[in-house]
């Protein structure tokens, strides 16, 4: 099983991130097997995926539209957002929609091309899991999310600015 970290803490992946094959297809998966589908699969039949024995998680590409996961994200237990090159930033707008704007407070995970360096940055819009790259220390991505700094700028975990926490405290 592999391994992610979630909520600052290593742990044992439950869950299987479905993509298509190069056809176009869903490979086969048990009915009991917790997975996470596109969004554009959910989407073609919601009540498929509703009505399954495991769970089912909902993954967005960079171009997805988070609106139209809307309406299902109270019953969404993980969304997951791929980030399919390092200089493919959209997915931090995408997490921040889904914290600020539609108020999911579930599990939002990282997926793909994820290194060390972006870790921080993806927590501070919202992020609370990430599946980090094959060949990365899954160890050193979670030492970079328990460096604290004081930020300037307001972002999901602190809305509000230095300068305004500052002037609050005089």
């Amino acid at each position: 099983m592999q391994k992610i970290i979630k909520d600052n803490h290593i742990i044992e992946d439950q869950w299987n991130l479905i993509r298509l094959t190069d056809e176009g297809m869903l490979p086969s998966f048990g009915p009991d097997e917790d997975v996470i589908v596109p969004l554009a699969c959910w989407l073609d039949a919601p009540e498929r995926w509703k009505n399954r024995t495991g769970k089912t998680g909902i993954w967005l590409s960079p171009s997805d539209e988070p609106e139209q996961l809307a309406p299902f994200l109270k019953e969404c237990p993980v969304i997951a957002v791929d980030f399919p090159g390092f200089t493919d930033g959209r997915g931090y707008s995408l997490a921040r929609l889904l914290r600020e704007r539609y108020s999911y407070d579930g599990e939002i995970r990282a997926v793909g091309e994820l290194w060390e360096d972006v870790i921080q940055a993806l927590w501070r819009v919202g992020f609370n899991a990430f599946e980090v790259r094959q060949g990365k220390s899954i160890e050193s991505c979670l030492k970079v999310l328990s460096i604290s700094a004081e930020r300037y700028q307001s972002d999901f975990r602190q809305p509000v600015p230095l300068f305004q926490r500052y002037i609050d405290r005089c």
